[in-house]
């Protein structure tokens, strides 16, 4: 064994613990990971001199490393990796930026204003302790879900109106849950990709499939409904009857996925079950929420099996339309899909998701490629989301950069709900799906698009008004919670909101 007081890579690399030749150092990314490092070593339940040792490079030096104060360099990195048959990538500062995120949201509420926290401070807590982080994001969403619920007692006291239900909690608990294991399933994906190949949907028409499935197993018929009968109901199944009631009003790619989605709770009810009562989640709205958002990512994987599912995306570089005439779905079913793909050692393009309405509200959102949503408030209106209202139809790309410089690449496209009679106005919601900047070549979208000058084509965006911090932004909705206003009735600036940059 080499001597535990010269810090060593695999292969017998030494690692020292002075400086390096200029030359090294560029060759090789290092990171300040000292946090993340303790963690990963207290929960091995290791000392710092066994985990030293093990490493084969001298405790003060992994103290070093700790404290922030040495680099965390790839090649250490990787022999983390050998040595404790761990994911390079489970060192990487995704929960961090992810915590960072939900704690400045959270201190840039007016009630810290005078905590005299600084970016600084907050980031130091992410990466200290993510979990901790998360929980007191949760700690603030119970406090403005009290604080909202106060509210609106008083408000329906005074009008002498009904009871008063909850707000929207256990939906931010479910997003926060699925959002935790990247929007990826894999137990539900094998179980679904299996009744797909058992069904051969790739070699029929999948809706006829289902019905029939549904029939020879089960002994459940279908039966399309006038809209006027099933009033403001969509899909209904009646066990007494032993029969699927589906509204006139739906499309074939959503008539399909609904049958897809009732044989996820036929087949898979049990394993269903299983990932709910793993995820912790309390609460009988919650735990029931999970289960319905489970079932429609079995319904998703059945009609868009992982393997064949993954293989066609990247043969057709991701042409969302095309892949949604190929398996007979929507374009948001597809969108949606191409989120879960996460496979180990078979993964897709990490998307993220967004869904508004034309009101700015945000009623979707998932992120598997590292793009931070804001919990509470709309998106940015710089973002061309917004834009897609005005060509329905109509798909819109755009390269956005976030104020910690991280770029994305993004498309944008409105999708319109089951239609309703004459005289009652279609839902037009726009679906925006990206990644980021990196995986854009691998996209049809990005042809054409010059993707060498990213400073120059990149339309800085931010979370949304109340926490960005950018000046020079004239479509500003509210200034900065995190900074004071600067009222000068001498000057009127590109902002309708002046403020101090510190």
């Amino acid at each position: 064994m080499e001597d535990p007081k010269t810090p060593a890579g695999p292969a017998g690399a030494t690692l020292h613990e002075g400086p390096r030749p200029r030359k090294a150092a560029r060759a090789e990314r290092k990171l300040f990971a000292g946090a993340r490092l303790r963690r990963l070593r207290r929960d091995l339940g290791l000392s710092q001199a066994r985990m030293a040792e093990e490493l084969a490079i001298s405790p003060s030096y992994l103290n070093l490393i700790e404290a922030n104060q040495r680099p965390l360099s790839a090649r250490l990195l990787l022999q983390l990796a050998e040595t404790y048959d761990i994911s390079v990538k489970s060192l990487g500062d995704d929960d961090e930026a992810h915590a960072a995120a939900t704690l400045g949201e959270v201190f840039s509420d007016p009630l810290f204003r005078n905590a005299g926290l600084s970016r600084r401070d907050i980031e130091e807590v992410a990466a200290a302790s993510p979990l901790a982080s998360d929980a007191v994001g949760m700690l603030y969403r119970a406090f403005r879900e009290a604080t909202e619920n106060t509210a609106a007692l008083a408000e329906r006291l005074a009008d002498r109106e009904g009871d008063i239900a909850p707000r929207g909690f256990p939906v931010e608990e479910v997003r926060d849950f699925i959002h935790a294991r990247r929007n990826h399933f894999p137990a539900v994906d094998d179980a679904a990709e299996d009744l797909s190949q058992r069904l051969e949907l790739e070699k029929e028409e999948p809706a006829i499939a289902l019905r029939g499935y549904l029939k020879a197993q089960h002994g459940i018929g279908v039966r399309v409904v006038p809209a006027e009968v099933m009033a403001m109901t969509l899909r209904r199944y009646d066990r007494h009857s032993r029969r699927i009631f589906l509204s006139e009003l739906l499309d074939t790619s959503a008539r399909t996925f609904q049958l897809a989605y009732q044989i996820a709770l036929f087949e898979a009810g049990p394993l269903l079950d299983a990932v709910v009562e793993e995820s912790g989640l309390e609460g009988e709205e919650t735990r029931r929420l999970l289960r319905v958002q489970l079932a429609n990512y079995f319904a998703a994987a059945l009609l868009m099996p992982y393997g064949r599912f993954l293989k066609t995306a990247e043969g057709l570089r991701y042409d969302l339309v095309l892949l949604g005439r190929r398996f007979g779905t929507s374009f948001e079913q597809v969108a949606h899909r191409l989120t879960t793909l996460q496979r180990a050692g078979a993964k897709g393009v990490p998307f993220f998701l967004i869904r508004v309405d034309d009101a700015g509200n945000i009623s979707k959102r998932f992120s598997a490629g590292g793009f931070h949503f804001a919990t509470y408030g709309g998106a940015c209106p710089r973002w061309n989301i917004h834009d897609a209202f005005r060509v329905p139809g109509r798909i819109l790309t755009q390269v956005v950069q976030m104020p910690d410089g991280t770029t994305y690449f993004s498309v944008a496209r409105t999708v319109t709900r089951p239609g309703s009679p004459y005289g009652t106005p279609d839902q037009q919601l726009v679906v925006g799906l990206g990644c980021e900047i990196g995986y854009a070549k691998r996209l049809v979208y990005s042809d054409g698009m010059d993707l060498s000058d990213i400073d120059r084509i990149a339309m800085p965006i931010g979370m949304t008004c109340r926490l960005c911090e950018r000046a020079d932004c004239g479509q500003r909705a509210h200034p900065p919670l995190a900074r004071r206003m600067v009222v000068d009735e001498t000057t009127r600036g590109l902002s309708p909101f002046a403020f101090r940059a510190e």
